[in-house]
């Protein structure tokens, strides 16, 4: 999306008020930093209707995630890195929730946590490659096959492939090596 373009009101076509993407980024990051409901994002920033069509939309349609591969690569090669990293980094996270949430929410017996757990892959810069966030019950093993299944087409450069202590734990567990990804 070129910097300089317009996106119209999502209210009313018909309205000529325009913004710019830079101005519909900028209120997506201050309700994602503040926490606050669209409906009380404060008048200096567009419409929250408008801003939430976009988030959406860009939601949706991957451009946050095609976003943050572009940064991704520009900030590996002004570190002098290879733009595709050849290592992974795999671990997850669970985090309490508030008890409204649905399917989305759980019980984490190994980490005592009612919320959400979240799986990262990363490269060893720390740079996110894929994220999945689900319900804190799904067990740790089957919660990476989900996270390499989703990213195998973005990650097929990655060579190696470290995981998270629990991870190797249950596969040590098992006592047999498991096919992923």
């Amino acid at each position: 999306m070129n910097p300089s373009s317009r996106l119209r009101n999502a209210e009313d076509d018909r309205e000529s008020i325009v913004h710019s993407p830079r101005e519909i980024l900028n209120a997506v990051f201050y309700i994602l930093r503040s926490g606050c409901p669209w409906r009380l994002l404060p008048r200096e920033y567009p419409p929250w209707k408008t801003v939430y069509h976009y988030f959406r939309q860009w939601r949706i349609n991957g451009t946050f995630e095609q976003l943050n591969a572009a940064l991704r690569e520009r900030l590996r090669i002004c570190l002098g890195r290879n733009p595709q990293p050849s290592v992974g980094i795999a671990d997850s996270q669970s985090a309490k929730t508030t008890g409204v949430g649905g399917e989305q929410r759980g019980y984490d017996g190994g980490k005592k946590v009612h919320g959400r757990k979240r799986h990262l892959l990363v490269d060893t810069e720390g740079l996110v490659l894929k994220a999945n966030v689900h319900s804190a019950k799904i067990p740790e093993q089957d919660g990476l096959k989900m996270l390499l299944e989703s990213a195998r087409a973005g990650v097929s450069h990655l060579k190696h492939l470290w995981l998270g202590m629990r991870a190797t734990r249950a596969q040590a567990r098992g006592g047999q090596r498991r096919s992923w990804a």
